[in-house]
């Protein structure tokens, strides 16, 4: 089996090719001082853009985790999924709340795809 990693590290891979499917690290946003909505947005056009690199994109998304660092914050991501998912091809998710590195932080999202 081949593996493809991309934007490789000494300590990660911001997105991996294996068996078929293209797994993301956690995506942290860079505009710290924005809102849990436009971190999100940041996030998810990271997301859209490790895909892509991959040769797949977000309708093949399976799976996906969104990391809060304050539970409050759902509805402001989900706002910014339901925009960039375009009301289809919802994957299985988990949504839970967590310290994230930085506390200017406010979500960190990885997902699962198939080629």
């Amino acid at each position: 089996m081949q593996i493809v990693r991309h934007e490789a590290t000494a300590v990660y891979s911001k997105a991996v090719e294996a068996n078929g499917f293209v797994f993301t690290a956690g995506i942290v946003p860079s505009k710290l001082d924005a809102d849990a909505k436009a971190q999100a947005a940041e996030v998810l056009a990271e997301i859209d853009r490790l895909l892509a690199l991959a040769g797949t994109s977000k309708s093949k998304v399976v799976f996906a985790n969104l990391w809060l660092a304050d539970v409050r914050h759902r509805e402001a991501v989900n706002e910014a999924w339901s925009a960039w998912m375009g009301g289809k091809d919802a994957p299985a998710r988990a949504t839970v709340e967590a310290k994230l590195v930085d506390p200017r932080m406010l979500v960190e999202i990885g997902v699962i795809a198939v080629k």
